[in-house]
């Protein structure tokens, strides 16, 4: 298999980077290691902790980054617990944060776990192995206006309620277990203009429930204001986002945290006492170029925000 590719790379390089002599970068989605190589490869001062709840995947960034080892620690964790238990974990504060949100391509093309529906396997999708509901579970267990939600809400479906109701109808006859199955279940249900698109009609709800299964908006939404309060003042926070609601919440999260008043709008005079916590880096989300976007076409719908702490 060939090596991931990260994304964006110069720019986190660039934006991140981190301040001179000894410094620690927080990689809060490691995945198969390929940001935290290239910063350890660039800054010989730093130090590297990296996050991730699959097991497996940090075995392969273990592997990756054994050449630096002296200066890497690995949390077998999700990202959000690893923020809200930073003190209990290190002795000093981060001076960069990466969040490469998503899924890794390994998760499509070597987990086994039902994340592409270009394959057959089973319709598991958990980032964690072994831990709570898979996805299996909630597309037979859930009631048709649950799965209306989920596919709506996290997975932007226009369709939501016509793929509901053929999932639901399709498991009357017999459970479905397989990946492969759920994508054609969709595919049959869509339209025939839309099985002749150019984007396969089960995209969304694949990511409606990897999304769900894995909690990955509630969980983001609990790391943020988690990593900002364990970040060095001066540090800064760069977030990867792949889809629009991610991205969103990111955005709207470090919009908050620059302004330094919260009352509502028609108030008169500022009752909050608030105060600036963020300064934000990138003006417009940093995207990939033509060149990369051909070379690595994971890169074509990734969103770089980058805010430093004040």
């Amino acid at each position: 298999m060939s090596v991931h590719q990260p994304v964006l790379l110069e720019a986190v390089l660039e934006l991140l980077e981190p301040p001179a002599g000894p410094s620690l970068l927080v990689d809060a989605t490691i995945g198969e290691g390929g940001h935290a190589e290239a910063f350890l490869r660039r800054f010989s001062g730093l130090i590297v902790f990296g996050v991730d709840k699959d097991a497996e995947i940090l075995q392969r960034a273990r592997s990756r980054l054994q050449p630096y080892q002296d200066r890497v620690r690995l949390f077998h964790r999700g990202f959000a617990e690893f923020f809200e238990r930073f003190g209990e974990l290190a002795a000093r504060r981060p001076d960069c944060i990466l969040f490469d949100l998503g899924v890794s391509m390994f998760h499509f093309q070597a987990s086994g776990r039902g994340f592409s529906f270009r394959a057959d396997e089973p319709l598991d999708m958990r980032l964690e192995a072994g831990q709570g509901p898979t996805a299996a579970d909630l597309v037979n267990g859930s009631t048709e206006p649950e799965l209306v939600r989920i596919l709506r809400d996290y997975g932007e479906e226009p369709g939501a309620r016509r793929i509901a109701r053929a999932i639901v109808r399709a498991r009357e006859k017999t459970p479905i277990t397989r990946s492969g199955e759920l994508a054609q279940i969709v595919r049959r249900a869509a339209p025939p203009k839309l099985r002749r698109a150019r984007m396969h009609p089960a995209t969304r709800t694949f990511q409606a429930l990897r999304i769900a299964v894995n909690g990955e908006l509630e969980e983001l939404a609990r790391a943020l204001p988690a990593a900002l309060a364990a970040l060095e003042p001066g540090g800064k926070m760069g977030v990867i986002a792949f889809h629009s609601l991610e991205d969103r919440l990111v955005k709207r999260f470090f919009q908050r945290r620059q302004s330094p008043c919260t009352c509502p709008p028609d108030s008169p005079i500022c009752q909050c006492g608030g105060k600036k916590e963020l300064e934000i880096l990138t003006r417009k989300p940093v995207t990939a170029g033509a060149e990369e976007r051909a070379a690595n076409p994971a890169s074509r719908s990734a969103k770089l925000r980058v805010a430093r702490k004040v």
